[in-house]
């Protein structure tokens, strides 16, 4: 298991020079990853596709550089350090057009990138980008099959439900690209098992980790991923999330998570100091 952090890249803290500087931190303190995520917008009312729920949004999520973009730029100015999406919602997106993005990142970054994948949960982007939520599964899993195509031998071609490429030549082909499923549902979970795909979850509560690890494991031969929306802190917390708290705790907490074959964690630490956070990762090696 290696550990990783969220880039500042929304809200307040979304700021280029930070970006860079987080990232080299964490180059310099040997951790695995960084990761950026994807929000084409903050509408007024946020609404689970298909349903009349709603969820308000965190000011955080007003202002998110695209994920792709910053990878770049930070693969510009690291050397090591993983590159991860968790996630980018390949639904809003042409297959040709993130098939090339995702391989041109690939290349460009020496093959560093780890590439999340969702389907999207908000009605007002799936509105924003003319896609039918109902497209969500069957859709998502022809997605991936026509970008697979494109990074595949030359010529390639896709006749599908949804997607068509006709017979060309599409490069660059990627290089070192693994792609993970951002799933919390058993049969999105199993899905991505089912595709290759490794999975990244965001982590509320040991059962519902457990739960997704369990599932996943029973098919799923890729990395798991761990997303915590969360901070380390600098005394005990009584009350905490699974891997947050003050890092003894946080330590006890990823043995367990190594138990369930948990491949790297990592901490978005939206309420937090980025700089902070990287120490604090960093801290956790010598527990």
């Amino acid at each position: 298991m290696d550990l990783g952090i969220g880039l500042p890249t929304s809200g307040r803290q979304a700021d280029p020079e930070a970006i860079v500087r987080v990232a080299l931190a964490a180059e310099r303190a040997g951790l695995g990853a960084v990761w950026a995520f994807e929000r084409l917008l903050r509408p007024a009312e946020a609404v689970f596709a298909g349903t009349d729920q709603s969820m308000p949004l965190p000011d955080n999520n007003a202002l998110v550089y695209d994920p792709l973009e910053t990878l770049a730029y930070v693969a510009a100015k690291t050397s090591t350090i993983r590159l991860g999406t968790s996630v980018v919602d390949a639904l809003f997106h042409s297959p040709v057009v993130l098939a090339k993005r995702l391989a041109t990142l690939d290349r460009l970054s020496g093959g560093r990138a780890v590439i999340g994948l969702g389907q999207g949960w908000m009605q007002q982007e799936f509105d924003a980008t003319g896609i039918p939520a109902r497209r969500r599964g069957a859709g998502f899993e022809e997605h991936l099959a026509a970008m697979r195509v494109c990074w595949g031998p030359d010529p390639v071609r896709f006749d599908g439900r949804f997607y068509t490429i006709p017979e060309s030549e599409i490069a660059p082909k990627p290089t070192g690209l693994t792609l993970l499923a951002g799933a919390a549902a058993p049969a999105a979970i199993e899905r991505a098992a089912r595709l290759g795909l490794g999975l990244t979850v965001v982590v509320f509560a040991w059962d519902q980790l457990r739960q997704s690890a369990e599932t996943y494991r029973k098919g799923g031969q890729g990395p798991l991923v761990a997303q915590v929306n969360g901070l380390i802190t600098d005394r005990p917390l009584d009350e905490r999330m699974p891997l947050t708290g003050s890092p003894e705790q946080v330590a006890e907490d990823l043995a367990e998570a190594r138990a369930l074959g948990v491949d790297h964690v990592f901490w978005h630490p939206f309420d937090g100091d980025p700089d902070e956070m990287v120490g604090r990762i960093q801290q956790l090696n010598t527990y």
